[in-house]
């Protein structure tokens, strides 16, 4: 007879069948499944807006949208389209068919990616809730999260659509809607992993531990959200130096447009600055967190210095990728970095909240 380790964090899930009891581990490697996927997408994601990709299809077709070109008159259709936005008109103008070929096949795998993760999260969660694997609790957790994906896509076409008649690229705002909810996904995913984990969990009283990690994640996300006005202004691009930054420590022009809110959200130069100054910010964060949760458990300690170590290398590549004018490869890396250190907060905001019981073991 084998054994199986309870794992709960409420009373609802502690009462959960046998069957569903047993069905947790496939839940949980499902979940983290997708949440890989989501990592991917969001790094495809980053190679669309890089390699000026995202505008290349001009249409959304959820379903039909799903199957490419597929002769020489579909791919000169989708390029006679392409030739009547702006992006082509005024920066791409005598793009050969290969050339367009090329931007449009990053486009489509970045959409088809996102369907196979919509199929990839819905029949699974279709399965176990028919078979009653699901424990009550987690239903509408799940529901919410597919909900979530579908809101995303369209929030992708809405992004899409602000470079289609005006503009040569998207809108900034929306890129960092859109980049926001889908770490925001993640988050929910991930969050979703931890609570349904081996052992059984027994929640912690709040402490100033749980306060600072929970500061930490959130100033990882709102990196992410300034992460996405960079891509969106493209203001990596410029500002190539490192620690001074137009020759200064604090540059000239940081305010030059009126009102001066909008420069925190429309001019490069410190849109860029905000996001140095808020990585140096996280930095000063996550070692003072690691330094006060040091005499900790084991598990709370590793989870802090783990998310030190993320936060070092995500400075670390993010100072290479400027210095080098964000080429593909180092901007896909940070990008894909940014995720997984806030999957990283997100552990150790979890390991301050939640402490494991003693494991409790069952005949299975």
């Amino acid at each position: 007879m084998s054994e199986t380790v309870l794992s709960a964090s409420s009373p609802e899930i502690a009462a959960a069948s046998e069957k569903q009891r047993r069905a947790r581990p496939a839940i949980r490697a499902w979940l983290v499944v997708v949440a890989l996927l989501i990592i991917a997408m969001v790094t495809v994601g980053g190679a669309t807006r890089l390699t000026e990709s995202g505008l290349s299809i001009t249409e959304w077709k959820p379903l039909l949208g799903a199957i490419p070109p597929l002769t020489h008159g579909d791919w000169t259709a989708a390029f006679d389209k392409y030739r009547q936005i702006p992006q082509y008109q005024i920066l791409n103008k005598g793009m050969s068919l290969e050339e367009f070929q090329f931007i449009y096949w990053w486009e489509w795998a970045h959409r088809f990616l996102g369907r196979f993760i919509g199929i990839v999260f819905l029949v699974p969660f279709l399965f176990f809730w028919a078979t009653g694997r699901l424990e009550r609790t987690l239903v509408p957790k799940l529901a919410l999260m597919f909900l979530l994906g579908g809101l995303q896509g369209a929030l992708g076409w809405y992004m899409v659509a602000s470079g289609l008649s005006e503009r040569t690229s998207v809108s900034q705002y929306r890129l960092a809607a859109h980049l926001g909810l889908a770490v925001l996904i993640f988050g929910v995913i991930w969050w979703t992993v931890l609570q349904l984990g081996r052992v059984k969990l027994r929640p912690r009283m709040p402490s100033t531990g749980s306060l600072g990690a929970g500061l930490v994640a959130g100033l990882i996300f709102l990196q992410v959200l300034l992460g996405g006005l960079v891509a969106g202004l493209d203001a990596g691009m410029g500002y190539n130096t490192w620690p001074l930054m137009d020759g200064a420590l604090i540059p000239v022009g940081l305010w030059h447009l009126s009102p001066w809110w909008l420069n925190m959200f429309e001019n490069a130069m410190t849109v860029q600055f905000d996001h140095r100054i808020l990585a140096y910010v996280i930095t000063l964060a996550a070692l003072a967190q690691a330094w006060r949760l040091r005499a900790s458990g084991s598990g709370v300690a590793n989870a802090a210095i783990a998310v030190v170590v993320l936060v070092l290398l995500q400075a670390t590549g993010g100072i290479l990728t400027l210095v080098h004018q964000v080429p593909l490869w180092l901007g896909l890396i940070h990008q894909a970095g940014a995720v997984i250190l806030f999957a990283a907060s997100l552990w150790m905001l979890h390991r301050t909240l939640y402490e494991a019981d003693a494991p409790q073991a069952v005949r299975a």
